[in-house]
């Protein structure tokens, strides 16, 4: 990256738009982590992290789910550092035992879903007894892989804008960001 493409991206996050404070999206985890807990905690789940934007809140969800569980990682991908989505591309597939079992997958946003529901799909396919979802964010906007998507779990709902922060990233960078931004005009 040359300086001129880093400063760039430094220039992005001074200009950001702060939506959702760290201690706001702690609070919004800890509320995610009760209702997971109390539909899953009898259910011996596998959780599986999607990489790399499920990175940040798998982290710090799991460590508030007080029950025993199955935890792995699957790095699916439509983005591959640019603002737009593409194919699916399998990285990593899912490499835990997890058929007859509940299987719950984090990620970062449900933005359209495409990546989500394939991943879904592919629990389903593979024996999974159910397939929850849990994201940190959801965005609010009529374009939908299906109609009505959601996931199980949510954090927060935002509007219709490029966020990072939270594992979220812009151009590869500020997944480590302390909140939730949306990019200037985006």
């Amino acid at each position: 990256m040359t300086q001129v493409e880093l400063d760039e991206i430094k220039q992005i996050y001074q200009e950001a738009d702060l939506l959702f404070s760290s201690e706001q999206v702690d609070q919004a985890i800890n509320h995610m982590a009760e209702a997971i807990s109390a539909s899953l905690s009898e259910q011996n789940p596998v959780v599986f992290c999607v990489m790399n934007g499920g990175l940040v809140i798998t982290g710090q969800l799991l460590t508030r789910l007080n029950f025993p569980l199955e935890a792995s990682y699957l790095h699916a991908t439509r983005y591959r550092n640019t603002t737009s989505g593409h194919s699916l591309e399998w990285k990593v597939p899912p490499m835990s035992a997890f058929r007859g079992r509940p299987v719950l997958i984090v990620d970062d946003i449900l933005d359209e879903g495409h990546t989500l529901v394939e991943i879904m799909d592919h629990c389903r396919r593979e024996g999974a007894s159910a397939v929850y979802a849990a994201v940190l964010i959801d965005k609010r906007h009529d374009r939908k892989a299906q109609p009505g998507l959601k996931a199980e779990f949510t954090g927060l709902e935002i509007e219709d804008r490029y966020i990072f922060g939270y594992g979220m990233d812009y151009k590869g960078y500020w997944r480590n960001a302390p909140g939730i931004f949306a990019v200037k005009g985006l």
